[in-house]
């Protein structure tokens, strides 16, 4: 066996199924991307070498820079609100022990099984101003007024609840996987030293939980910026650009103004972006771990 895996040939071809994947899956579409962002490209026809334009453009996009703004709030609403939230309930979870804890995980996990657009199309009717749910449940307590939830200046932090609480559910599940690698008898020493929950959770559970940490908010502000489906369903963007985000403006630019070449200058900048988030968490947590 040591013999076999020795053999060049045999590493090649164990190897080359995951690299000709990754060229053409990732590396090929990004290089074009990168190629159609230089032209003026509408999505059929001829097009022109333009150069950097569309990216001279791209800096005095209001619009654009409004849906990346969109897109950093949402990723700072993950990492400071769902996240902190995902992670006590997976330390919840843990400690129930039971039918009760396959029960709850099932529960927070709901809505990630649930099509977007049946996701999408459920707000829709929970903020609709007329006999939307939420309308229904402020009127209980006295309010006379229907608030447009979807409206200017209200929908950008609706949005923003949608997406926090459909994703709950993976961000808890991936901390609750990392809790459960834990191993036990850790706890069962803190327990005999007469350790409380909470100082458990901070100085055991928190610091062994790094690496799920750094992996679950980096994927986070990902998800941030490539967030598309569900905006796309629930507002398109509006009213106006106000809760444009970065993916669903790509979309509009590239398929419904035709200029798939400026789509593409939008996406290089959105990869371009994603590497640094990446750099910059792996320096972060780098460094923590040296302190």
């Amino acid at each position: 066996m040591k013999k076999l895996y020795s053999n060049k040939w045999v590493i090649f071809s164990l190897v080359a199924p995951g690299i000709i994947t990754f060229i053409c899956a990732i590396l090929a579409p990004i290089c074009l991307s990168f190629y159609y962002g230089l032209t003026d490209f509408s999505g059929m026809g001829s097009f022109s070498f333009i150069g950097l334009e569309n990216y001279k453009v791209l800096m005095t996009d209001t619009s654009f820079w409004l849906s990346l703004r969109n897109s950093l709030l949402l990723a700072v609403g993950f990492i400071c609100i769902q996240h902190p939230l995902a992670i006590i309930t997976a330390a919840v979870l843990d400690r129930l022990q039971g039918k009760a804890e396959g029960f709850f995980r099932c529960v927070y996990f709901i809505p990630n099984v649930i099509s977007v657009a049946i996701i999408a199309y459920l707000w829709k009717f929970i903020y609709n101003p007329s006999f939307g749910l939420l309308n229904n449940i402020l009127k209980i307590f006295g309010a006379k007024a229907e608030v447009n939830w979807l409206g200017s200046g209200l929908a950008i932090w609706s949005v923003l609840i949608v997406l926090i609480w459909h994703g709950f559910g993976w961000g808890m599940l991936i901390y609750y996987t990392g809790i459960k690698n834990i191993d036990t008898v850790i706890y069962e020493a803190a327990a005999i030293d007469g350790a409380s929950a909470k100082t458990t959770f901070l100085r055991i559970t928190l610091p062994l939980m790094k690496p799920v940490i750094q992996v679950n908010v980096t994927l986070a502000i990902i998800s941030a910026l490539k967030q598309m489906e569900t905006v796309y369903l629930l507002t398109n963007g509006g009213p106006g650009n106000e809760t444009q985000f970065l993916a669903n403006y790509l979309y509009k630019q590239a398929f419904n103004s035709f200029k798939y070449g400026y789509g593409n200058a939008i996406s290089i900048v959105f990869v371009v972006i994603c590497l640094l988030a990446t750099v910059a968490l792996n320096k972060i947590f780098a460094e923590q771990k040296t302190a």
